[in-house]
């Protein structure tokens, strides 16, 4: 498959029914009406749905497998957890790197399924190993096959390094689809990320409903070989979709990467060059001062020299400039994101813990499982995304005159007040759940059921739903729109890698609060015994961060200049 550009000269007549920038699997340019749009966006949804099925169905109980047939302590599986779902995060931003410096999405993306393949094929050989080193051992306690342990952690982190090609390159290849500069598509576009998290959020439910069931109740191998064989037809489906697809076409320019490390470089090694020689270039090359120009002013300097010529080869043209001012007004908004990430690590943690002590009975003889109550973030997320999508959108757009009804910054400030609100819920709950033990004298009886429902935990759930329709996919809209053209798998791993700093944020606070509360007689905020805990404080601190965080956003996303692409 050719992927290259079209020299020849284009009449009007071609220009206006081909998408600049864009080819079609020949290598031709790609025709509007034949490539791209919801067709092509289809397929790659579907590949998306298929690989939250397979990455949730691990995660989701990987801490079950290791405490149960892998035989770890709490604390070692907590640790393996942590570990994996951060890399997990971390990673996309290398091979995001080599997607968009090397590979190219399309080529990425079959490479990382296939990886992601193997990986979910080994692990599935590891769960059918004999979990006991010894066949007559009788204790549940007795340690597994050296072979299956190393089995097992080899095709996980195989599945972490097939996510790092995967994640970050599906979705950007999926809003390539949409063309930015045609007022309908760039609708659709952002339309496509709400569909996007809408299909993430059902393959999610499906997984927790189950997969778990499966996982817990009948069989292990099974449980691991299901996710395998989805990520086989998910696969032969997007391969389905080669012919529709529209392919970003590389342009004669050199790697983007040193592109903005000279521009960085260059303003480093001209930090001596005057204000006025910088206008001055300005004037030569006519170009106009703006309100762009006016941020990050020590990056103009790379108009210049480090000898205050204009060597060829070592002068910054205004475009370079541009896109390394581009990447920098990221930062701020990527760094006030992260207690948000860590707001976020919560839901499978300590609210689990919470609602394991309440009394979980639906039905005489049946009680719901505390980990399952997740799914009121996916559920709330089904239900809300189609109703912002088709009704708040519309009735916004009609006031803002804007495509996508509010901006993106708009989008992702007020999922962080519904997510700094969950918190404050949160912390609410906790507090009549400690009461209600006091009350009946349990307080030193953490294994007896508290009577208090556990329905209780249910806003603070659906809040954190709410939360992310604003934030998770107004980011992930974000950072694919706001990076230059040829970064946008960049982008969207620079998304993951917040979630990915977060969790390990999430861990080092609360070992921090842990040392600091342990002690002298006192009980931790996190001790054994809840009903001992303040799980209550943590929340309150959390919230109170979110303020802050949201206080310091705003102050940063009030001065952002969007990227002059930007209608």
């Amino acid at each position: 498959m050719v992927l290259s550009g079209h020299s020849d000269a284009e009449s009007p007549l071609l220009e206006a029914t081909t998408v600049n920038g864009s080819a079609d699997y020949n290598g031709r340019p790609a025709l509007r009406s034949s490539s791209g749009g919801w067709r092509s966006a289809s397929f790659i949804i579907g590949v998306e749905i298929a690989e939250r099925f397979a990455y949730y169905g691990i995660s989701s109980n990987l801490v079950t497998y290791l405490t149960g047939p892998l035989g770890q302590s709490n604390a070692a599986a907590a640790e393996n957890v942590n570990a994996w779902s951060g890399a997990a995060s971390l990673l996309p931003l290398l091979g995001a790197f080599i997607a968009d410096s090397f590979l190219g999405r399309f080529r990425t993306i079959i490479i990382s399924s296939v990886i992601y393949i193997l990986g979910l094929g080994l692990l599935t050989l590891s769960a059918v190993l004999p979990s006991h080193s010894s066949s007559d051992c009788q204790s549940t306690s007795c340690s597994p096959y050296q072979l299956q342990v190393l089995l097992f952690f080899f095709s996980l982190y195989l599945v972490a390094v097939a996510q790092s090609g995967h994640k970050p390159c599906v979705q950007a290849f999926g809003a390539d689809q949409f063309d930015g500069k045609d007022p309908e598509e760039t609708k659709a576009k952002s339309s496509f990320f709400n569909w996007w998290y809408f299909g993430m959020c059902g393959g999610t439910v499906v997984t927790l409903v189950v997969l778990n069931y499966i996982q817990d109740n009948l069989n292990w191998a099974l449980g691991f070989g299901i996710p395998c064989i989805a990520m086989v037809f998910a696969l032969i489906v997007f391969l389905l979709g080669t012919k529709t697809y529209r392919y970003s076409i590389k342009g004669d320019q050199k790697n983007p990467f040193l592109r903005i490390g000279k521009v960085y470089v260059t303003a480093f090694r001209n930090w001596r060059t005057s204000p006025s020689a910088i206008t001055t270039e300005h004037e030569a090359l006519r170009v106009l001062p703006y309100h762009g120009s006016q941020q990050f002013k020590f990056l103009n300097k790379a108009f210049l020299a480090p000898d205050g010529s204009k060597k060829l080869g070592m002068v910054c043209s205004l475009s370079e400039v541009e896109e390394a001012k581009a990447v920098l007004r990221l930062v701020p908004i990527w760094t006030t994101s992260l207690v948000y990430a860590v707001v976020f690590a919560q839901s499978s943690t300590f609210f689990t813990k919470q609602g394991v002590t309440l009394n979980r009975t639906v039905t005489p003889g049946f009680d719901i499982s505390a980990a399952s109550l997740q799914s009121f973030i996916s559920l709330t997320i089904v239900i809300f995304l189609p109703i912002y999508d088709r009704i708040f959108v519309p009735i916004a757009r009609g006031m803002t005159r804007k495509p996508s009804g509010i901006s993106m910054l708009q989008r992702i400030g007020t999922g962080m007040f519904f997510s700094a609100l969950s918190m404050a819920v949160a912390a609410l709950v906790e507090i009549k759940r400690l009461k209600t033990a006091q009350e009946y004298g349990l307080v030193d009886k953490p294994n007896v059921t508290i009577p208090m429902s556990v329905w209780w935990l249910v806003p603070q759930y659906v809040l954190f739903g709410a939360a992310d329709v604003f934030t998770m996919v107004g980011l992930q809209e974000f950072f694919y729109d706001q990076v230059p053209h040829e970064l946008r798998s960049v982008g969207m791993s620079l998304y993951l890698s917040i979630f990915g700093v977060g969790s390990f944020l999430s861990s080092f606070l609360i070992s921090i609060i842990e040392k600091a509360t342990d002690g002298d007689g006192r009980y931790s905020w996190f001790s054994n015994n809840l009903n001992r805990a303040h799980l209550d404080y943590f929340y309150w601190l959390l919230a109170g961060l979110s303020a802050v965080e949201l206080a310091a956003y705003l102050y940063f996303s009030k001065s952002y200049i969007y990227n002059q692409r930007i209608v």
